[in-house]
């Protein structure tokens, strides 16, 4: 996300809120799930009932009291949807989007755009049911997998942690006793696209064994280099990747009644990274719309972008069963460490482009560096399932260390520089709960169910935060000699820096030293350091004035007398920054289930659920920083659950109401950080953008779920969820009519409008059908699915009122944000041969051309897309 900086101020958007269930078919002890397809025969008979362990512990699906979605490994191969971003064409109300690395997820409307280090995801993601708090790098989990579940709504009493919208689960294949198996599989599609993946089990006693599983994949995003500049042409467009994962998990068994578990992993991102395409201008200069213009033609100029992503865990589950009930253990340790320096660009292609004004040799950039250390423990202890009273009980601790680093470069500026750097050494995040929940049987068809859960959380950070700046005077005072930073071959030193006290800085040359400690590598035409270190060194106190055609402004000359220093030079460097904060809160479930028959089932439930709360930076008017409560949704949710039989087979029909209460919503603000009290009255000259909980909305909502097995060997999923959100309370800066002179914004109130990404209808129906052919069996799949239109951005494209009272609508100044509604296609085949499978598969079939996130703010209208089309065949055998 686009840190904040101070004049001129970038724009953000408003954090929202959301955690999982486990899946799987039932089946034979002898199937190993991630090789074999599911029987055709248990298709036919109706037998593939699923079980999820949404409430911590082993359900029939249909006997769940909530909304949760399971997708096997093989129902994703066939769809082609072997990437976590592409998961929202399965699951209605599913919103997944890559921001510059870092993966957002929203459900129903709910979850959070802020990743910073300040941030917390809404809807709270996981791998193997522990919990992941920066989920950069999800994609390279994405393999060698048993299930991916989506739980829907709060999951505040049995998930805790920032399970606000719901949860996302992946669930990798377990090691298994019977025998030797395992698969191998290679793939090649367009887009210059190959992969590798593959795994084996190997039983090394009767109950111990281990599996090992690696992938390998190469790809292009998508974008295409629309520069025309001979230079800036060569340049490789954003979304590149090559990664490769590997993972070995170890199960051992040595009695009926204990039970250890170890699964550790190691991945490696590389490519051009992520960073959305700026559009502002194409819609300013050709007044269309979003979905009238190529948003993938990109025009790059400036550095190559880069990103390399390095991440390893290792997670460990001890349990004994006793008697009536068990005791389990977990504990996970997980490593992220990345680094992306951003594709820049000159917005998008688009016809009758004038290029003649668009500076190529403009190096302007971000650059972003985050370090993560991980620890999430659990001690839980359960009831049997045979008990009338099935309880949950246990304790639950989380601590994470983060290291990170932002800079942004303003290179080829007018006159003075002035550019922004967040770098903190030192943040720091803990948690611990406590909680109970349980199932009481009343009578044989009446249950009462209920949960409660303790949290308390605390922040801190410490580090520097604030604006580069540097204004060069020339001869007669004249401003200002420019400032060149950024160009071929830079990079920050962000974590690197020797120092980040700034307390005790006070003189031009201890300013000058800690900027240029700043750069790690300075580029092939910067000036900076050539200007400044004079100033640093003591031996020019004006420093190093000289010019050039670049960095002259055509007029500007160096002063005489002045030792060959500038007439003045003024420095600024970043603030300190320290901040902290601490919140505790009570989540809570209450609710009732009743069997009208044993295949009918009706339900009704009251959830919470807490978003953490934090504290935003630290000004030189402000060394407080301000805080801001964590966000609470309470959910009152009413449905059934039925299975019946139809056309001679199982099926399945729920239906469930939901109506969300969402409190405490946390939107972007601004604050004044400068100001000047000799006035009268005093006037601020600065400003920047904090978080606050200024907002509340209502959203309200119905999702139906239909699965049939038909004759013919066709089954038929369908998925419908329609959903109205609206915002009641909300009174906001808007930031896309600041004033770039003074950094100061009309205000703008958001009742009434929509929340960002939430549809108000989402449909998903996935045809297959298996037959015999040949030798072998024949298979095929078609899954479609229907978003209606969506809001990018909580501003819905409502009029700009300037501060000088002049109006406009949002597409005149260039800032629509509605994402008309959109059908996108995925197809699969496949024929199989004893072990031997072939498969062909097209995601995104007709190339819809989609944005899942944007950046909406002061000359900014930031796209993120999803993912073009993309098609290929596989080869897999199974052993």
């Amino acid at each position: 996300m686009t840190r904040t900086t101070y004049l001129p101020l970038a724009a953000l958007l408003l954090s929202g809120t959301a955690m999982p269930a486990v899946a799987q078919v039932i089946e034979t002890p002898q199937q190993d799930q991630s090789t074999s397809p599911t029987s055709p025969q248990a298709t036919e008979q109706g037998t593939d009932d699923i079980v999820v362990t949404a409430n911590r512990r082993e359900q029939n699906l249909q006997d769940v009291s909530g909304v949760v979605q399971a997708l096997s490994a093989d129902d994703l191969r066939k769809s082609g949807i072997t990437d976590v971003r592409n998961l929202g064409v399965a699951v209605p109300g599913l919103n997944i989007a890559n921001q510059e690395g870092n993966i957002e997820i929203f459900i129903r409307g709910v979850g959070s755009s802020n990743n910073t280090e300040l941030g917390d995801p809404g809807a709270a993601p996981h791998l193997n049911g522990s919990y992941i708090p920066r989920p950069r790098g999800l994609g390279l989990m994405f393999y060698d997998l048993e299930r991916v579940e989506v739980n829907k709504g709060p999951q505040g009493t049995l998930y805790g942690r920032n399970a606000l919208a719901g949860t996302l689960n992946i669930i990798t294949a377990k090691p298994t006793f019977d025998r030797v198996t395992g698969y191998a599989q290679a793939e090649y599609g367009n887009r210059d696209s190959y992969a590798a993946e593959g795994a084996i089990n190997v039983p090394l006693s009767d109950n111990f064994a281990a599996r090992v599983a690696g992938y390998y994949v190469n790809k292009d995003y998508g974008f295409k280099n629309a520069s025309p500049d001979p230079q800036a042409s060569r340049l490789k467009p954003a979304g590149l990747e090559e990664n490769y994962a590997g993972r070995v998990s170890l199960r051992w068994e040595p009695t009926d009644r204990l039970s250890l578990s170890v699964v550790g992993d190691y991945g490696k991102e590389t490519g051009t990274g992520y960073p959305g395409a700026n559009i502002f201008a194409a819609v300013e200069a050709t007044g269309l719309r979003p979905e009238q213009l190529d948003l993938r033609r990109v025009v790059y100029r400036g550095q190559q972008g880069d990103m390399e992503n390095e991440l390893w865990g290792v997670q460990g589950k001890i349990g004994y069963r006793f008697d009536t009930f068990s005791v389990e253990a977990t504990g996970s340790y997980r490593s992220v460490d990345f680094m992306q320096s951003n594709a820049s660009s000159e917005s998008i292609a688009w016809n009758g482009r004038d290029y003649s004004t668009v500076q190529f040799d403009n190096f302007s950039n971000n650059f972003w560096q985050t370090k993560s250390q991980s620890q999430v423990y659990e001690l839980r202890a359960s009831a049997d399932s045979d008990q009338s009273l099935r309880w949950n009980l246990g304790g639950f601790y989380f601590k994470e260390k983060q290291q990170v680093g932002y800079m942004a470069v303003a290179d080829r500026g007018y006159c003075c520089y002035s550019g922004t750097e967040f770098t903190m050494p030192d943040v720091n995040g803990e948690s611990f709960a406590f909680f109970a929940d349980g199932t009481y049987d009343v009578t044989d068809r009446l249950r009462v169910i209920g949960g409660i859960r303790y949290t308390d959380e605390k922040k801190s950070r410490y580090g520097i935060g604030g604006n580069w700046a540097l204004t060069l005077g020339g001869a007669d005072g004249a401003c200002c000699v420019s400032t060149r930073l950024g160009t071929e071959g830079f990079r920050p030193a962000l974590l690197d820096r020797p120092n980040f006290n700034v307390t005790g800085l006070t003189t031009p040359q201890q300013y000058a030293q800690f900027l240029i400690e700043g750069i790690k590598s300075p580029g092939a035409r910067d000036t900076l350091i050539q200007q400044i270190g004079s100033i640093a060194n003591g031996t020019n106190p004006n420093g190093t004035c000289f010019t050039r055609p670049d960095i002259d402004n055509g007029f500007v000359t160096c002063p005489t007398g002045t030792n060959g220093g500038f007439s003045y030079a003024n420095l600024t460097i970043p603030g300190q920054q320290r901040g902290s904060a601490k919140f505790n809160f009570v989540d809570y479930r209450v609710g009732l289930e009743y069997d009208i028959t044993s295949d009918n089932m009706l339900y009704a439930k009251v959830s919470t659920g807490h978003k953490s709360g934090g504290f935003n930076d630290t000004f030189q008017t402000s060394p407080i920083p301000e805080t801001f409560k964590p966000e609470s949704l309470t959910v009152f949710e009413a449905g059934s659950r039925n299975s019946f039989t139809a056309f001679g087979r199982r099926a399945h029909l729920n239906l469930t109401g939901f109506y969300y209460d969402y409190q405490d919503q946390v939107f972007q603000d601004l604050t004044c950080i400068n100001l000047d009290t000799t006035q009268t009255p005093p006037q601020c000259n600065g400003y920047s953008l904090v978080n606050r909980n200024i907002g509340a909305s209502r959203i309200y909502g119905l999702e139906a779920e239909a699965r049939f097995n038909l004759p013919g060997n066709f089954s038929l999923d369908t998925n419908f969820a329609f959903l109205d959100t609206k915002i009641t309370r909300g009174t906001v800066a808007d930031a896309r009519g600041q004033n770039n002179e003074t950094g100061e914004s009309p205000l703008i109130d958001l009742t009434g409008n929509r929340l960002p990404l939430a549809s108000k209808y989402n449909v998903s129906v996935k045809l297959a059908q298996w037959f015999e052919m040949g030798r072998g069996r024949f298979d095929w799949q078609a899954l479609l699915s229907y978003r209606s239109s969506y809001f990018l951005s909580q501003f819905n494209e409502k009029d700009i009122v300037f501060l000088d009272g002049e109006r406009q609508n949002a597409l005149q100044a260039g800032f629509p944000d509605r994402q008309v509604g959109f059908t996108t296609l995925n197809l699969g085949v496949g024929y199989t041969i004893g072990n031997y499978r072939l498969e062909a598969w097209a995601t995104n079939f007709t190339d819809q051309q989609a944005s899942t996130k944007a950046l909406v703010g002061s000359a900014l209208n930031i796209r993120f897309l999803n993912d073009a089309q993309s098609y290929g065949v596989r080869a897999r055998v199974n052993f």
